[in-house]
């Protein structure tokens, strides 16, 4: 299911570029029509009209892919880790889709996606689909859309699914909930021994990944994040995040990275919180639907009368703003 490589559609074959056929789309994509997952998910990331019906129609291959999130800072490798370990699982023979997430422009909205120019040794490979996606402003490392495009990766077929965050600081753990294992990459001589006892990103790995380990300061940036690991308190039976090593641009240590992915889905599936993960993920796109509904419902209120009036009375002091929020959740449940 390679994305980039598009021959135009086979003959007789009904065109997908525009179509909104739902159920057509998702049987092609189901058939590994790169074309049709390509259209599901421009459809998804538009919010267009169609995405209720979409979801319907993926519901039931949720949770069939294993979901893999690679962050870090910008720099340490993970477009280059994502290439190779597509490489690696595609040895073992599985699907494999990418989903990497670019920032946009504050000011144009735009992204120079170039994720997809680092994994061009894959375009040809019907096993791999690659997609990159804007961020489109949106905090935490993703994108919004990035939920329902994993979805559509799944209903696609791909066994495995992998995130590549944009780079992210410490406060951007959203892929944390997303995926069921969470790589954190590091490189040395960036700070990681200072940032190794502050909070943030390097709370939400199972796995570490110490990249460019052949640099001067790897052993140190090793042992930083094993000390890290040590003073964490645990439980009999928690999960310990695993360490390595590796120099992805060689290809050095990605048989590592995915036994250590291998060892972290074992203790998922034995202790039951894989299921626990995929509910949390669950509950998190529902949240965040309803939210969006109410948003929506409430730049129609301030198109109107109702929000306008409550905030002078709030600017004039005649009410305060929880009363104010109470009532315009009223009237939004009215």
């Amino acid at each position: 299911m390679s994305e980039i490589v598009d021959n135009g559609p086979a003959a007789g074959a009904p065109p997908v570029r525009r179509s909104r056929d739902v159920p057509m789309l998702v049987e092609r994509a189901r058939a590994g029509d790169p074309r049709a997952v390509a259209r599901l998910i421009t459809l998804v990331e538009s919010g267009d009209e169609t995405l209720p019906r979409i979801a319907a129609a993926l519901a039931p291959y949720a949770g069939q892919a294993q979901v893999v999130g690679l962050t870090g800072s910008p720099g340490v490798g993970k477009s280059t880790t994502t290439n190779e370990l597509v490489r690696a699982l595609r040895a073992r023979g599985h699907r494999v889709g990418v989903l990497a997430i670019d920032p946009s422009s504050p000011f144009t909205g735009g992204a120079i996606l170039g994720d997809r120019v680092r994994m061009q040794d894959h375009a040809t490979d019907p096993g791999v689909y690659i997609r990159s996606m804007s961020s489109r402003g949106h905090l935490g490392g993703l994108s919004a859309a990035t939920p329902q495009a994993v979805r559509v990766l799944e209903g696609a077929g791909c066994d495995v699914v992998l995130v590549e965050t944009v780079g992210v600081g410490q406060a951007e753990v959203e892929v944390a909930s997303l995926a069921d294992t969470t790589l954190v990459l590091l490189a040395p001589g960036m700070g990681d021994a200072i940032q190794a006892v502050k909070a943030g990103i390097l709370e939400i790995a199972d796995v570490f990944v110490v990249n460019k380990a052949d640099r001067d300061g790897a052993d140190a940036t090793y042992r930083d994040i094993q000390g890290m690991i040590a003073l964490g308190e645990r439980g009999p039976g928690d999960w310990r995040p695993q360490v390595v090593r590796a120099i992805a641009a060689r290809g050095e240590g990605i048989d590592d990275i995915a036994a250590a992915i291998d060892k972290h889905r074992g203790w998922l599936v034995e202790h039951g919180e894989l299921r626990r993960r995929q509910e949390a993920r669950a509950a998190a796109e529902i949240e965040a639907i309803a939210l969006g509904v109410l948003r929506d419902r409430i730049g129609s209120l301030r198109d109107g009368t109702e929000l306008p009036a409550l905030a002078a009375k709030v600017a004039e002091g005649a009410m305060d703003p929880y009363a104010a929020a109470d009532e315009l959740l009223a009237q939004l449940g009215s």
